[in-house]
């Protein structure tokens, strides 16, 4: 059953190129779908893609019109088992659930997926839902494309940004043969926005053209002696392509400020939230300008070494902003940085906490106290002393601000 009726707002998915779409983060990533030339989409119901699931629902006219199938799963690993058509055939596939559950109950479909590599280019479109009010339990799908080593997006929340990641994910996908996940938290559903549209695109093959003219290749099975082949091909050609193409396309972001003894590295969907903690210290607008140079990470999965220590070269420290745990960024920036030789101190679990939702409020406390100690400098002296108006010294204020933000 759909949770949210979205027939007024599917209209809009007939938009094209030139024309301004307006609306929430979900729909601009099912535009970007149909603007990629997707030839399926499976799914599974779960927060915080329910949405989306439920906007294809009531675009269905739409997708018949381009030949875009579209079905609900019966659970999250035969969603990417459908993503199995993209292994023979050059057409794009698309599938969507809740993680991280979601990606236990797939794990095995994406391992035969992600062994096998694709032709045509499959992306998972996933809700990262992690924190206190989550459903399930706490675990990162982080974990997943390392274990897997199918790439991860996790992109600005901005509309511009996120069809981009959709788009580019694709083509990632295709230039390395290797399936993509690309996360969304509840934030980066529901922000609203706009952006420039596209023309859609049928796919250049259907899944009834893939059945009329089958191709078999018993090298893209998973069974010995060729899965050892596919692990090589991973490691050798698959990985670097995938760098190559993160670095040619600059599919991840950095903005420069003129506080150059620190710096932050950032989850792209964790940007907006950082930003907004800066800008509560005095050193970023409204319009995102900052005085902190800041390095986003629109992919975390892989890094690129070389962007890494660029970007930490020369700095005291950087802070690393990165949800939940284990702080498999943090780590391997680490690593990065000392086999690089640069000795640039990295901040992360500690002035930011373990475990728990990165809300805006823990990003102001965790940012400032970084700064305070790397570049007490450029706090202004209302930040360093705040001069509290006497209603907050009211008991029945304090203990309201110890439970809403």
């Amino acid at each position: 059953m759909a949770e949210r009726s979205f027939a007024r707002e599917v209209q809009d998915l007939r938009l094209g190129a030139g024309a301004e779409f307006r609306g929430e983060g979900i729909l601009a990533i099912t535009k970007a779908l149909l603007q990629s030339g997707v030839g399926y989409v499976a799914g599974y119901q779960g927060a915080p893609i329910s949405h989306l699931m439920d906007v294809l629902a009531d675009a269905q006219d739409i997708l018949a019109e381009l030949g875009v199938r579209f079905e609900s799963s019966a659970s999250e690993a035969t969603a990417v088992a459908t993503l199995a058509a993209s292994v023979m055939y050059p057409i794009r596939g698309a599938a969507t659930f809740k993680s991280p559950v979601g990606l236990n109950v797939a794990s095995d479909a994406l391992a035969n997926l992600s062994s096998t590599g694709v032709t045509g280019g499959a992306l998972i479109v996933i809700g990262e839902d992690y924190g206190e009010g989550s459903s399930i339990m706490q675990e990162r799908s982080h974990a997943f494309a390392m274990k897997s080593q199918v790439w991860l997006l996790d992109p600005r929340p901005d509309l511009e940004r996120m069809v981009r990641a959709v788009e580019e994910g694709f083509a990632l996908s295709e230039a390395s043969n290797t399936p993509v996940m690309l996360e969304l938290r509840i934030r980066a559903c529901h922000v609203h926005g706009r952006f420039i549209a596209k023309d859609n695109r049928p796919p250049p093959m259907t899944l009834r053209q893939a059945l009329e003219n089958p191709v078999r290749d018993t090298d893209r099975i998973v069974l010995p002696p060729a899965s050892y082949a596919h692990e090589r091909d991973k490691i050798a050609r698959r990985w670097p392509a995938a760098v190559k193409f993160i670095k040619e396309h600059r599919l991840n972001e950095v903005f420069d400020g003129d506080v150059a003894e620190i710096g932050i590295v950032v989850q792209g969907g964790l940007y907006n939230g950082t930003v907004r903690a800066l800008q509560s210290l005095g050193l970023a607008d409204v319009w995102g300008a900052t005085r902190v140079p800041v390095y986003v990470l629109n992919v975390t999965y892989p890094l690129v070494d070389d962007e890494v220590a660029a970007f930490c070269a020369g700095k005291r420290a950087v802070l690393v902003v990165e949800e939940g745990q284990p702080d498999f960024i943090e780590q391997a920036i680490n690593a990065i940085l000392r086999r690089a030789g640069v000795d640039t101190k990295v901040v992360g679990k500690g002035v930011l906490p373990m475990a728990g939702e990165y809300t805006a409020s823990v990003l102001a406390q965790g940012v400032k106290g970084f700064i305070a100690e790397f570049a007490p400098a450029s706090l202004a002296d209302r930040v360093r002393a705040p001069n509290l108006p006497p209603i907050m010294a009211d008991p029945r204020v304090k203990a309201l601000a110890s439970a809403v933000p």
